[in-house]
Order: structure tokens, then sequence, then C-alpha cells
């Protein structure tokens, strides 16, 4: 299992020091994934230490149980099968209300790419799945043969920016009322079949905007990120820090716009007495730029060549 989960943790070092770690601190991880984060995290904190970390694919969590038998049976990191929407609920049935750092490792992970029977990847064949969560129902293939046109083109443009959403979602559409479409290969030579030649020769694989919008839609990927940064900003600390690393535009605009927001004090009537501690924001960006993979790291992981880290702090309780 170990090996089946292989990844390389991307600017791993950068989000470990950017959460400011206190060594008696409580931390959430909610991506777990190949838990590299979790033990830079929990390798920092003392016996009065812990760290929550989350992930809703099962595999992970297996696998984590491995990597961090140590740690968990010393009492120091506590496992949480579920989506990290869910993070204020799951926290409070475990008595934790405030935290002093939360990360975030946004998309889908290396050993799911690798894993060619979860149908992520559009260079192998397998299953129409996607699913992160292996025990939900909607799957990759429910939304390809049984989501309407009009919804596909919406997937397709919002999710993927894919500029030929409406021709692709068209050619689905025949193909799917002469059988359904089960694979992940069918679905790529659909696309392939759906754009012109000479777009097909440019901007990477024809199919990547595509797999990536389903993948999305499929997991609720945006909406779960949201959802989840919205809590984290209340979960924390006085001097907390949240670190996310973002990996496509959709999810860093998300991150930036809910940061820069949380930071941006509110606007009050001119002339009114107040002091300016008072007046500032609760949250302070601490890099008004992503931090991005430095050339080493660019060399060794071709997956943090888009990667960016954002960072926040809570100065003061609203």
């Amino acid at each position: 299992m170990t090996e089946q989960f292989h990844h390389i943790p991307v600017l791993l070092n950068e989000a470990v020091k950017g959460l400011n770690i206190k060594a008696d601190g409580v931390y959430v991880d909610c991506t777990l994934g190949g838990a590299g984060h979790s033990r830079a995290i929990v390798s920092q904190l003392n016996d009065e230490g812990h760290l929550y970390a989350f992930d809703q694919d099962l595999t992970a969590i297996e696998h984590a149980k491995d990597v961090l038998a140590e740690e968990i049976a010393a009492g120091k990191v506590t496992l949480i099968h579920n989506n990290f929407r869910e993070m204020t609920s799951e926290l409070a049935v475990r008595n934790v209300y405030h935290v002093d750092g939360i990360l975030y490792d946004l998309g889908v992970s290396s050993p799911q790419l690798d894993e060619v029977a979860r149908g992520f990847s559009y260079h192998q064949d397998a299953p129409l799945d996607m699913r992160m969560d292996q025990t939900q129902t909607l799957t990759a293939e429910t939304i390809i043969n049984d989501w309407s046109y009009a919804d596909l083109v919406r997937i397709f443009f919002r999710y993927g920016e894919e500029k030929f959403s409406k021709q692709i979602a068209r050619q689905i559409e025949t193909e799917r009322q002469n059988h359904r479409i089960k694979t992940t290969q069918e679905l790529v030579a659909i696309i392939k079949d759906s754009i012109p030649a000479p777009a097909r020769r440019k901007g990477g694989h024809p199919a990547k905007r595509v797999f990536q919008a389903v993948r999305i839609a499929v997991n609720d990927e945006l909406s779960a990120i949201e959802d989840s940064i919205e809590q984290a900003l209340e979960l924390l600390n006085v001097q907390g820090r949240i670190a996310a690393i973002s990996f496509q535009s959709l999810e860093d605009r998300i991150v930036k716009q809910m940061f820069k927001d949380a930071a941006t004090a509110e606007q009050l009537p001119a002339k009114l007495p107040i002091i300016a501690e008072e007046a500032a924001a609760d949250y302070e960006l601490i890099n008004r730029k992503p931090i991005l993979a430095n050339q080493e790291e660019l060399a060794n992981n071709s997956r943090a060549q888009s990667a960016k880290l954002r960072i926040i702090q809570r100065n003061k309780q609203s």
C-alpha cells in the first residue's frame, strides 16, 4: 500500500514553514493524501500538540495508518475519513472548536492519478469513475451519460474552461443515444473527434480540460473548497494561519478572493472617531503574491510547475 501511494508533496517546506507551527498547537491537514505534509507538521509537535488529518479517499486513510502509525499510537494524530467541507462538525464531535493552523493541498493527488482503475487519467483506459470518495454514488459515467446537454456545456466551460464545450457535449449526446459511454478512452475519442485538428495540436492533451471539469463536478470540488475555507477562517485562533496550495486557476481564484475578502478592512464612514487597530481587518495576507516552487523542486517534481501557495493569518477576533 505504501508503494502504491508514493507521492512527492509539493511546496512542503514552504507550506509547513508558512503555518508558523507552535509545538503545543492544534493543526488540521485538510488533504491528507500521501501524508507528506502531515508527517512534516506532526514532526514539529510535542506531546501537547495534535494534528487532525482529513481525506475522503479511504485508500489515503489506510495508507496514513501505516505511515503515521507511531504518531497515532502516541495520541498526536487523528485521521478523519470525510470531506474537508465537514471540518467544523467533525472537529466539534472531538470537542475541538479552535485551531492554530490549517493546510490545504488542493486537487487530485498523484496516487489517485496513478491508480488506473479510478478513472482520473485520460492516458489509460479505465471505467469512468473519478470519485475521490468511493462510497458516494455519483460517478463520471453518470454525468457523461445522464446529465443534459446544457449541464455538460456548463461544466465543461465553467470547470474546464473548454472553448469547444458545445461541440463536445453535442457529440457526447449523439454517441450515448447508441450506447452507454463507460470508459475513459471512449470519452477521449469523442473529445478528439469534437475538436478541430489544429486545436488538438496545441495546449496539451485535448481531453485535459474536459476530464478536469468532470472530476470537479463528480466531487463538487469548488463548492467544497469555498465551504471549507469559510469554516477554516472561523476556526482559527488569533495568530493562527491557513496555508493553501492550489494547482489550477479555478482553485487559486477561490483561495485568492476569499483570503483577500477576509483581509480587507470594513469601510467606515469618513471622520468617524475610531482607533486604527479597531478599523483593521481581522486577517492579514502573509504573502500578497503566491509562493511558487523553486528551480530545484521544479527539476524533481513536474507537478510543482503550476503550484501556488497562499497564506493568511488571523490577527484578532471580531
